[in-house]
């Protein structure tokens, strides 16, 4: 329970369906006296969960998971920062945290599901295969940072507000009488305070600060920067240079810590590498290639894309690569990569690298 609208309303839904109920919210930092109120473990964030709890008459913990997440969420942010990529930590919170540490929880509790307010759906075919599919509602569906689900976690899970479109769950929050009915959803990363990534990351890691080229795409000096880690492929704003034309990140080199930027037009791509690459069902549907639509960020549009599956030495460990159909714009390492076949999710991973 995040003290928000959609996991106090998936609360009351179980509740109503007769489902037992025990509230849980995860600490996940330590705060300064002082510090800004974050969206995940701040004061009100911990106020608002315990409301509805108490309000609807089941039980709440709040329970420490900040050494977890520690040692697989932020050291996993600032590492991929540190090698010129653009981490989703969103995604390496919710497969190391809400959907692992999370279910352990659930088990040392003797719980049998866990539940969460995302807006996905999942079914079971008549040989037992559980599916993710995106939520009902387009404008909410957070099936892309859920592609990393496995048919374990996939048996353990309830998304109560997946098959309803969000204007439903307020109605429903009104209804049940909750105070968070009318919280705005959080927009940012939940950790980071604010919207200025670079200043948590000088404060939490200051040796990344130090001073670096940006060049054009003919290696000319155009400007300095503080960090190549500041970058992502396809910024415009923020870049700290005075051009006659927009101009746009093109390439992120830490090792050199140099930024390069250019036109629009370089920025397209005709195909991309990644790896730790995940799949629903267990394996890869083909053992060959296969098409599929491919989703390169979250709030980007499906493109149809031939998706050719590399199995790695280590178990179950997959790589792929993809050639669209057409160049796709800005393809960002660290971001994640999510093949669709129509509402069902195939699976995903990180993207390491885009190519011409």
């Amino acid at each position: 329970m995040s003290g928000g609208v959609d996991s106090s309303v998936a609360a009351c839904l179980l509740q109503e369906q007769g489902y037992e109920v025990f509230g849980s919210q995860m600490k996940l930092l330590h705060l300064a006296e002082g510090a800004a109120d974050h969206g995940c473990c701040g004061p009100t964030a911990q106020r608002d969960a315990r409301g509805v709890a108490e309000h609807r008459g089941f039980p709440f913990e709040l329970v420490d998971m900040s050494e977890t997440f520690e040692e697989t969420v932020l050291e996993d942010y600032f590492s991929e920062h540190r090698q010129g990529r653009t981490p989703n930590p969103c995604v390496r919170c919710n497969e190391q945290i809400k959907f692992r540490a999370f279910i352990d929880r659930a088990d040392e509790l003797g719980m049998d599901f866990v539940a969460t307010g995302h807006y996905v759906r999942t079914d079971q075919d008549a040989s037992g295969q559980w599916h993710l599919r995106r939520g009902e509602d387009a404008g909410k569906d957070q099936s892309y940072v859920l592609h990393m689900l496995g048919q374990a976690q996939l048996s353990r899970s309830l998304f109560p507000v997946g098959a309803m479109p969000k204007a439903t769950t307020r109605e429903l929050a009104h209804r049940y009488g909750l105070g968070v009915a009318d919280k705005p959803d959080s927009q940012e990363v939940c950790f980071v305070p604010g919207t200025d990534h670079a200043a948590f990351i000088e404060e939490l890691v200051p040796s990344m600060v130090h001073e670096g080229a940006i060049v054009d795409q003919d290696g000319h000096e155009v400007g300095t920067h503080q960090g190549a880690w500041r970058f992502t492929v396809g910024q415009r704003r923020g870049l700290g240079v005075s051009m006659p034309e927009p101009r746009y990140v093109l390439r992120v080199d830490a090792g050199a810590n140099q930024v390069m930027i250019g036109p629009s037009e370089l920025l397209a791509r005709r195909g991309l590498a990644a790896d730790r690459v995940r799949w629903i069902a267990g394996a890869p549907p083909s053992d060959g290639p296969f098409e599929a639509e491919v989703r390169i960020r979250y709030k980007g549009t499906d493109a149809p894309a031939v998706i050719t599956p590399i199995p790695e030495l280590a178990a179950d460990a997959w790589s792929v690569r993809v050639e669209f159909g057409a160049p796709q714009r800005a393809i960002a390492p660290g971001q994640s990569v999510v093949f669709y076949r129509g509402a069902e999710v195939l699976g995903g991973g990180r993207i390491v690298e885009a190519f011409r």
